[in-house]
């Protein structure tokens, strides 16, 4: 129940965040929750079937630079179609990918080798004219939505922040849906025992290229908002360091539960705002704290918030009345 209040309170923010905050913030809050989207699609590897992919950054470049390309010049697609298809294209590339490297590796040697695919994905994009070179795509312009005989015009700020908060609300439900059924539970059982799991009949190969191809689509999908919202898109979308954010996200958030990196996305984006100022100091603080989290809180804000409120809980019952076991 108090789970249930504190997403209802969250969503409540983000629908009432225009109306009380300036446009360069909101453009950050939109911004949050295209990572955050990204970071839970990596949390589906991590945390549901045991894969570390350093190199997720190439599927949310693929998203990025499809629906920019599709923008930037003017391909005649419907933009509803021009995300799907992003999504698609990411979907198709993770199942390629996890075709070839879980057939022959796990653990590290596929971090890194995710790694290695990523900024080779990334050398293409920067000898590409089509897609800008090391100067990417810029200018884009934010589109009309059309649905049959309804058309919605995306091209104020607002009206893409509420369409890029629909979207995630939309995904990240799936998501939960998705893992909280038998689907998420046999993605964990390989996590956990892949040995076990596969004396019990589970194709273990087939579950994690099914979790790869997933995560590799909705981090596609989340690229794929980013363009419009952000009007370029440039070779850094798909670098190590964008590799790096839905880990650090996940890491601060917890891994362990399904909103962490959620709550990890956000909190990385407040550190930032109230550090931009600090010149040669934002990214010392940042480490800080994430040093910090992992030392005084392994389990990340997630699961020192949850370990609180079971001693709160505790407290609140008193001592056990004597002669009770």
């Amino acid at each position: 129940m108090l789970r249930l209040g504190a997403v209802a309170l969250y969503l409540a923010a983000l629908l009432l965040a225009p109306a009380f905050v300036d446009r360069g913030l909101l453009f950050l809050i939109g911004l949050t929750m295209v990572q955050a989207v990204f970071a839970l699609s990596w949390n589906l590897l991590f945390r549901y079937a045991g894969l570390a992919s350093f190199g997720h950054a190439m599927f949310y470049g693929i998203g990025a630079y499809c629906t920019a390309a599709i923008i930037f010049h003017h391909i005649p697609v419907p933009f509803l179609a021009a995300v799907l298809l992003s999504a698609a294209l990411g979907g198709l590339t993770a199942f390629v990918v996890g075709i070839i490297v879980l057939a022959r590796t796990t653990g590290i040697q596929l971090a890194v080798l995710t790694l290695a695919l990523s900024q080779l994905a990334l050398l293409l994009v920067s000898y590409s004219s089509f897609l800008g070179r090391d100067d990417g795509l810029s200018g884009l312009t934010r589109p009309r939505l059309e649905l049959g005989a309804l058309s919605i015009d995306l091209t104020a700020p607002t009206a893409y922040y509420y369409f890029i908060l629909v979207v995630c609300t939309a995904v990240t439900a799936a998501l939960l849906w998705f893992v909280s059924g038998p689907r998420g539970r046999t993605l964990l059982a390989v996590r956990i025992d892949a040995e076990r799991a596969a004396f019990l009949g589970i194709n273990v190969k087939r579950q994690r290229i099914l979790a790869f191809t997933l995560a590799g689509a909705i981090a596609a999908l989340a690229g794929s908002l980013l363009a419009p919202w952000s009007q370029i898109i440039a070779t850094d979308t798909m670098s190590w360091l964008t590799s790096a954010q839905p880990m650090l996200a996940t890491l601060l958030g917890g891994a362990g539960s399904f909103w962490g990196p959620v709550i990890g996305a956000f909190a990385l984006a407040f550190i930032g705002y109230f550090t931009r100022t600090m010149a040669g100091l934002s990214e010392i603080t940042v480490g800080g704290i994430l040093l910090a989290v992992v030392l005084i809180a392994p389990a990340g804000i997630s699961g020192l918030a949850q370990s609180i409120a079971g001693r709160t809980r505790l407290l609140a019952r008193g001592p056990r009345p004597e002669g009770r076991s």
